[in-house]
Parts: structure tokens; C-alpha cells; sequence
């Protein structure tokens, strides 16, 4: 009997090569200009290597305990979910230290015991604090949009900034209820410990930048009463403004007697 494909080398190379491509599992991709957002965590060890540390927050508390890689993979990371390590990167740029923190989620459509990880938020941390202006030199993936008609909000805490169309694959890194009942856009949200001031300048100062997904239509439906909408401050109509006007002195009151 003449086994299948006999004679034909390049046809058994083919399948084979098929049959390779179809059971190797689909990497990510990012979803939107960031280059981050949507990456499995091996592509985005893969682009940046190892990481400097790897760090788990306490429950939804910004503190935080940080082992060394060897030290996760030996012993912590079977302690806890494996979406729970964050994978930090540590940077020296202009004398500020910049340190990006990549947190994941599991693809909970995989049926296996350790489902593919992706990047659902980086947040970039800065010490000591630094102003507005400064932001897209310390940090390259950082590219706010310039146009006035921006869609920018504000809090007394933080300044949210959308650019870019929604993306219909980025519902995998959403947590929302009933996420796909709305659009889901790159966000990058501007975070002051301080306080954002009231007239708000480019000198104002940021401790931390996150990259993230959130819902332009959510925002204006459900989110007005705790969302300002604001001019973009990286647009040439925020930096002409005209200066905060001087605040006026109370006049001391006097006493009027009778005569």
C-alpha cells in the first residue's frame, strides 16, 4: 500500500507546517497606539525583558510587596493567582525615577488551569512628581491627543484624557458589567496626590500615569456628576489662555454708628 502523499516531501512539509500554525495558540496584540494594552505578559517580556521585580498589592490598597524574579517564580507566585504578580520596570530619565507596572488578566475563555495573562492597565509612577508639561518626554508611549475638541475630564484628583476610535476587542481587558453594551476606548488618567488645582496649568504636578480602557458614552451617560469636561491642556488653546485672574481682596467692612 502507498502511504499517503508519498513521493510529495513538500506536501508533508505543508500540512505539517499548518498543523503547527493551528495548534500554536494566538498571541496578543495591542488594541490600541499605546503598544501595550491587549499584550500577552511573555510578548511583553519578550519586548522588554526580564522584569526588574515583580510586586502584589494588598486586596485594593496601593501598597505593595516586591520579590525578585527568581523569588516570585520559586515560591510566591504559587502562593497566589498568577494575574496577581505585576511585572515592574525601572527607569532613570532626566534624574526622575520612572516605573512602569504592568497589571494582567486572565482569559477566562481558555478552559485550562493557567489561561493566557494580557495587559489590562500600566501604570507609570514618578519620583519625585512631575509636571504636565513633562510628561511625554519621561515617557515615551505617551502621546496625548493636541486638538482642543479632545475629550478631557477632570476630578479634584485626576485628569482623564480619551484619544483614539474604540476598540470592539478590547472588551477581553474590561471587568465592567455588561461591557458590551458600550465602546471602549484608550484612556490615559493623570493621577495628582496633591490635588489637581482649581486653575489648572502645565506646571501642575503628577505622581502617576495610567494607561487605560475606558468608555467615552459611560463617562457622559452615567459618570457627568464626577467628570468635569475640561479644554485638552496639551492643545495650543489651553497654553493661550489668558492668566488666572488675581484674586480679590475682601474689603474689611465699617461699622456705620449713628449720630
Amino acid at each position: 500500500m502507498v502511504p499517503p502523499c508519498s513521493g510529495k516531501p513538500w506536501l508533508v512539509a505543508t500540512l505539517t507546517f499548518s498543523l503547527f500554525i493551528l495548534a500554536s495558540p494566538a498571541g496578543g496584540k495591542p488594541y490600541f497606539e499605546d503598544g501595550y494594552l491587549g499584550l500577552t505578559q511573555a510578548e511583553v517580556h519578550e519586548k522588554l525583558g526580564v522584569p526588574h521585580a515583580i510586586r502584589s498589592r494588598k486586596a485594593a490598597l496601593r501598597v505593595f510587596h516586591y520579590y525578585t524574579s527568581q523569588d516570585w517564580k520559586k515560591y510566591f507566585k504559587k502562593l497566589v493567582s498568577p494575574e496577581n504578580g505585576e511585572d515592574v520596570y525601572i527607569y532613570n530619565r532626566n534624574g526622575v525615577k520612572v516605573r512602569y507596572s504592568f497589571l494582567y488578566t486572565p482569559d477566562l475563555s481558555e478552559d485550562v488551569d493557567f489561561p493566557t495573562l494580557y495587559v489590562k492597565r500600566v501604570e507609570v509612577e514618578f519620583t519625585p512628581a512631575v509636571s504636565i508639561q513633562s510628561l511625554p518626554n519621561l515617557v515615551h508611549e505617551f502621546k496625548p491627543p493636541t486638538a482642543p475638541s479632545a475629550s478631557v475630564f477632570r476630578s479634584n484628583l485626576w485628569i482623564l484624557i480619551f484619544k483614539g476610535p474604540p476598540s470592539r476587542e478590547a472588551e477581553l481587558i474590561v471587568k465592567e458589567r455588561d461591557k458590551e453594551n458600550w465602546d471602549w476606548s484608550l484612556a490615559f488618567q493623570l493621577f495628582a496626590l496633591q490635588g489637581i488645582p482649581d486653575y489648572l496649568t502645565m506646571e501642575a504636578l503628577i505622581d502617576r500615569l495610567e494607561f487605560t480602557t475606558q468608555s467615552f458614552p459611560m463617562v457622559k451617560q452615567t459618570q457627568r456628576h464626577t467628570h468635569e469636561p475640561i479644554l485638552n491642556p496639551y492643545s495650543k488653546e489651553f497654553a493661550n489662555r489668558p492668566p488666572k485672574p488675581p484674586k480679590l481682596k475682601k474689603k474689611i467692612p465699617i461699622p456705620q454708628y449713628a449720630d
